[in-house]
């Protein structure tokens, strides 16, 4: 893992060089233009710096969305408060985006709300820890549709679609429901674990799939992060903050559940 975090850094480092030398200045990248490549610049990095790349060459763009953190060099550039994301710009095309800087991850205060395990008991004694199967615990005890207050009903997972002016994106869960009043939701979840980070874009990426498959519900987007450690459930209510090309934080509770109750 040491090895390919090294090369993919000096992948990054490679094309960033326009802004690292100063020929291509912050501020001809900001707002929605920034600084697009395509999927070829990572090969040509590659090739030039004589390293291996994987099988799939994005997933050295995919590696730094969630799992490591751009190069100091990189990072460095981001102006006091903002920080890089790097979103899909439509079929094997990338852009670098400068945005406010935030983080999303599970506070270390809040106290977790104890939830009765409707999980089939045959199905939890089998219970893995990948996010697909652990979102099928979430499913199984409606806590979804509980944390946003919503009637909810699992409408697809594992979703791999296409999004215009983004290219490929995948969803992890879509819930459809409405409330009370006959409004209708649409509610795309991400699942993480543990130490995995949340994924800002692929959020983005969740509302601008939702506007434009689901015009007329209202999207609200909703972060998972699985804690082993006290089997804790971290939920995030997120919205879109249209202003600044980001997204924000509304609640974040935390859920745990127990098979008996006390």
């Amino acid at each position: 893992m040491a090895d390919s975090n090294n090369r993919y850094s000096a992948i990054m480092l490679e094309i960033f060089t326009p802004i690292i030398s100063g020929a291509l200045t912050i501020d001809q990248i900001s707002g929605a233009v920034g600084f697009e490549f395509p999927r070829s610049a990572i090969i040509a990095a590659a090739n030039k710096l004589k390293l291996t790349l994987p099988k799939n060459a994005g997933d050295v763009v995919y590696a730094f969305r969630y799992r490591e953190e751009l190069p100091d060099a990189i990072l460095y550039l981001a102006p006091a408060g903002e920080m890089w994301i790097l979103m899909g710009a439509g079929r094997s095309k990338y852009r670098a985006r400068l945005i406010d800087y935030i983080c999303i991850t599970p506070s270390k205060t809040l106290t977790p709300i104890k939830i009765p395990d409707a999980t089939p008991p045959n199905i939890r004694a089998h219970a893995g820890s990948d996010e697909q199967q652990l979102l099928s615990r979430v499913r199984d005890n409606q806590l979804v549709g509980l944390f946003v207050g919503i009637k909810l009903w699992s409408h697809q997972n594992h979703l791999r679609t296409t999004v215009k002016s983004m290219g490929q994106i995948e969803i992890d869960e879509i819930y459809l429901g409405i409330d009370k009043y006959g409004v209708e939701y649409v509610v795309p979840v991400q699942a993480k674990r543990n130490k995995d980070k949340h994924g800002i874009v692929q959020t983005l990426q969740d509302i601008a799939y939702c506007k434009e498959k689901f015009p007329n519900h209202v999207c609200i987007p909703v972060s998972v992060h699985f804690i082993e450690e006290g089997g804790i459930i971290a939920m995030f209510k997120l919205a879109e903050d249209v202003e600044k090309m980001s997204i924000k934080l509304i609640e974040e509770l935390h859920y745990t559940l127990n098979s008996t109750w006390e």
